[in-house]
């Protein structure tokens, strides 16, 4: 055995440099090597100093190898030198710094398309509003956190004059049947997407699917809502096949709660561990779709949006049970997606969708305003510019942050006051002035969209209302 126990300095003398290298080497003596001799041990470790990268593949030697070479440069995936071309509805009212990030984005060499719709602002990744077609890549970020946020709206043959003459009924319908924020229903009613086999056979979702549960049925903070308000079919062509004229509507506007922000979190990870990127686009890391985190990421995506679209269900269901009547119509489009469509020449794309609605030819879907503003049911006129694609809503011309800072709770209820809005919760970071003009927005996508409706918010209900007592 040896009995002459190997020290710092006597690596120092053979050549070895200070740090990590002779603690490992140190180690590797005393736990794989005791019994050969000092000289013997020495002699072993000047042969990988001298040549570490021979010793590599060597089960035990290996380690101490690795610590001995000069640390690897990482390798980034270059961008392209130049941004694809892409199309920009409604640029004079787009700031600059959405213009750079789609302007990075159609630099990715996987990027094959895209366009930027007139509610465009800056985010993370992608631009809110900003559309990008890829080829055989799922951009997590490019989806988004909240993935398959969506509006859904249900119009009722019900006299909208309710909404003046019995605006405590409908206020209380509201508190009753919603739940925002950290707020959700002590008793969740079921819904068969609790039983989809994703939850059983996606590790991380699996591990969602309790707090999933619970969250049935209600709704995010930030710009969520559920609101009453007048639905005014001006197309006698519509596809609802209803009289063009005034209708009670209730319009709700959420995602896929903490299963989505969960899902984006994980696999937006595991993209930029094993998608290396610039500084400027690192939150456009992709899965390849020919791999398995690319399929597990795909199949928890397209869950996370149908749990988003189930939530509204349940939101409708309870409103309508409420109101003793059933809907005449029902509309429901989401954002926050990626899609797998063709392109001009028939090949396959994926197409993401930040924070933009579909507008494929003759699809319906809403784009709405603010709590204070015209929302409107459209038609999809298949523009292919624009990736068959529209604004998902206003856009914001002012951050959270200035908002608090800089707008009044009497400045506030003056104008929801002169609209003729109630609304319960909500604050200032999500006023009306907080976002571009609506109407300005619709003039800019023209080509992309037909008007069959208008919908005019009157009782708006966001998080955020803690005063209110609620029951189940």
């Amino acid at each position: 055995m040896n009995t002459c126990t190997l020290t710092g300095k006597d690596l120092l003398k053979i050549g070895f440099k200070p740090g990590k290298a002779i603690g490992t080497a140190l180690s590797l003596m005393e736990t794989a090597y005791p019994e050969i001799s000092k000289e013997a041990q020495l002699a072993l470790l000047s042969k990988v100093l001298a040549s570490p990268s021979d010793h590599l593949e060597d089960e035990l030697l290996a380690p101490l190898a690795e610590a001995l070479l000069p640390p690897r440069q990482e390798e980034l995936i270059p961008l392209l030198p130049h941004a694809k071309e892409y199309v920009i509805y409604g640029a004079e009212g787009i700031e600059a710094g959405a213009l750079r990030q789609m302007d990075t984005a159609m630099r990715l060499p996987v990027a094959v398309g895209g366009a930027l719709m007139p509610d465009a602002h800056q985010g993370y990744g992608l631009p809110i509003g900003g559309v990008l077609a890829t080829k055989d890549a799922v951009i997590p970020y490019a989806v988004g956190v909240d993935i398959g946020c969506r509006m859904s709206m249900s119009l009722y043959a019900i006299d909208s004059a309710i909404l003046t003459n019995q605006s405590d009924h409908m206020k209380r319908i509201l508190l009753d049947n919603t739940r925002f924020g950290t707020a959700t229903f002590k008793n969740p009613k079921d819904h068969a997407i609790m039983d989809r086999p994703e939850f059983a056979d996606i590790p991380v979702v699996k591990s969602l699917k309790d707090r999933a549960y619970s969250q049935l049925g209600s709704s995010g903070g930030g710009n969520h809502f559920v609101e009453f308000g007048v639905v005014e079919l001006h197309d006698a062509k519509n596809e609802f096949g209803l009289p063009t004229g005034h209708y009670l509507a209730a319009l709700s506007h959420s995602g896929s709660r903490g299963l989505g922000a969960s899902i984006a979190g994980h696999y937006t990870k595991l993209a930029m561990q094993n998608c290396r990127l610039p500084q400027e686009a690192r939150h456009l890391a992709w899965l390849d779709l020919n791999t398995a985190e690319g399929q597990e990421y795909w199949l928890a995506m397209n869950l996370a949006g149908d749990y988003a679209s189930a939530c509204h269900h349940q939101i409708h269901e309870r409103l309508a049970l409420a109101l003793g009547e059933q809907p005449l119509a029902v509309v429901e489009n989401h954002h926050n997606f990626a899609w797998k469509e063709k392109d001009a020449a028939g090949n396959e794309v994926i197409v993401h969708r930040k924070g933009a609605t579909p507008a494929g030819q003759g699809m319906l879907g809403i784009i709405p305003g603010s709590m204070a503003t015209p929302g409107f049911i459209v038609r999809g006129k298949g523009e292919a510019n624009s990736l068959n694609s529209a604004s998902h809503g206003a856009g914001r011309v002012m951050s959270r942050t200035k908002a608090k800072q800089t707008l009044s709770l009497p400045q506030v209820q003056q104008y929801l006051q002169e609209a003729g809005v109630e609304v319960i919760g909500s604050g200032m970071d999500e006023a009306p002035m907080v976002y571009k003009d609506i109407r300005q927005v619709m003039q800019s996508q023209q080509d992309l969209v037909d008007v069959v409706g208008t919908f005019t918010p009157k009782i708006v209900r966001m998080c955020g209302d803690e005063k209110y007592m609620e029951r189940d």
